[in-house]
């Protein structure tokens, strides 16, 4: 059961885009992705949510979360294959684990919590709420932002990961992106 939320092993740099709903994340991760030349692995929750959605007309419960955290590394670990020097994932478990902390009391499943704190990644791009909401079936706190890009800075924080929080309009984002990325990737060795 536990391999299911593995990180397989990869000389990739991994980045994850991290942050709020409807703050540029998938927009960015595509632009990043195109950039590099490389693959960009997609949220798994909006596909798994958006199909419950049309299906049920219901929205996330508690028991979703493990089936789309193994999705999310199911989709991680084939794209990290196939991915050149970078990997760009639109989300990872710390986040799903951040959502499930803010929308159900503080709960988080232990197998889930285990592996968000497990799996690593070279850099997290913190996307600010400076960008206009956008509504869709799934978007449902619009006047949540502040707190919850709080939550996720302090997730961030708490558990020492190597951030940088972007704001700004997409070419500012994407530029001050690029420039992180270009030094995680010379720290590693990998020029372009």
């Amino acid at each position: 059961m536990e391999e299911k939320f593995k990180q397989k092993p990869s000389d990739l740099v991994k980045v994850v885009l991290f942050g709020p709903e409807s703050t540029g994340k998938t927009t960015l991760s595509q632009q990043l992705a195109e950039h590099y030349n490389t693959k960009w692995v997609p949220e798994f929750m909006r596909e798994y949510l958006q199909d419950k959605w049309q299906r049920e007309k219901k929205s996330c419960e508690p028991k979703d979360l493990l089936p789309i955290a193994e999705g999310q590394m199911q989709l991680e670990n084939k794209l990290s294959q196939l991915a050149t020097n970078v990997l760009i994932c639109d989300t990872d478990l710390l986040e799903l684990k951040v959502y499930s902390e803010s929308y159900y009391s503080g709960y988080c499943d232990p197998m889930l919590e285990k592996y968000a704190l497990r799996n690593s990644y070279g850099l997290y791009l913190l996307t600010y709420i400076d960008v206009p909401w956008e509504k869709d079936d799934l978007r449902d706190r619009p006047d949540d932002r502040e707190r919850m890009f709080l939550n996720f800075k302090e997730t961030l924080e708490k558990y020492k990961r190597n951030f940088v929080i972007l704001s700004g309009d997409k070419a500012t984002r994407l530029k001050t992106a690029v420039e992180h990325i270009d030094k995680l990737l010379h720290d590693h060795g990998i020029y372009r």
